[in-house]
């Protein structure tokens, strides 16, 4: 059956972190991830998956400043986008967490290209003694307009340009049905290199049965293919996040 992980950017973030996991292993998710979760101590995280046996697939590295979505390809910003880095490691190191998103930002051209492969060269060499995984995701230009990676033909580029085990893609289907679409070869040609897949409806962002994506085809073309890492509920709840959950319970045969 397949598996899901609660991100906890979008659902139940009235809560504190901590509580927001409580509330995933309630709901009946696989796993929890986030964004960015710095505020709150990594011990108490630690303790709450401990507690209830979840685990933490992935957070992002920070954005920078006001109107930034991250650091690492924005030439003259190095240090900063390493120190964003070496927080994220050592977080994710903290928590027992897999993956890392280390986010490009608003930028485009030669320079930042290379910029973002040295950052993430550099980023990949740290994650490697802890066995994270390090991640890009390709973001829709509607609701990044500008943001530096916005396809997976630009990311397939840039991983084999690092060549890093521990590089891959973060493939966001809500982002690449908008910029992409053909979700199903694009997944299964994709594969090799996908390190953790996030589900929304689309176009509004919405619950997974929701919108134009035909999921229930996907899950059962991930579980063909043999992925069985859970994948990523980054959806906006039109109310409660609880009011939103009938297609997880639908799936789980559970009723509501």
């Amino acid at each position: 059956m397949t598996k899901f992980s609660a991100n906890l950017g979008f659902l139940w973030s009235e809560l504190s972190l901590v509580d927001g996991i409580r509330a995933a292993k309630l709901a009946g998710f696989d796993a929890v991830e986030c964004h960015w979760p710095y505020e709150t101590p990594p011990q108490d995280v630690a303790d709450v998956l401990e507690e209830t046996g979840l685990v933490m697939l992935g957070l992002n590295t920070v954005c920078g400043g006001e109107n930034e979505k991250g650091l690492s390809a924005l030439p003259g910003r190095e240090q900063e986008a390493r120190e964003a880095i070496d927080q994220a490691i050592a977080y994710a190191r903290a928590i027992d967490a897999k993956n890392i998103h280390v986010m490009a930002g608003f930028a485009s051209g030669v320079e930042a290209q290379a910029t973002f492969i040295e950052n993430l060269e550099y980023a990949c060499m740290g994650a490697k003694k802890s066995g994270i995984t390090i991640l890009i995701e390709p973001l829709n230009h509607y609701d990044a307009p500008g943001y530096f990676l916005t396809n997976s033909s630009h990311a397939k580029e840039i991983i084999e340009s690092v060549g890093a085990p521990n590089l891959k893609l973060m493939y966001d289907c809500y982002h690449m049905q908008i910029m992409e679409g053909d979700l199903s070869r694009r997944l299964t040609n994709l594969l090799p290199i996908i390190g953790h897949i996030q589900i929304a409806g689309v176009p509004e962002r919405g619950p997974p049965d929701s919108g134009e994506i035909a999921y229930t085809h996907l899950y059962k073309l991930l579980n063909n293919l043999g992925y069985s890492t859970p994948l990523g509920a980054e959806y906006r709840p039109l109310g409660s996040t609880e009011e939103s959950l009938d297609w997880l319970a639908a799936i789980k045969g559970k009723a509501r």
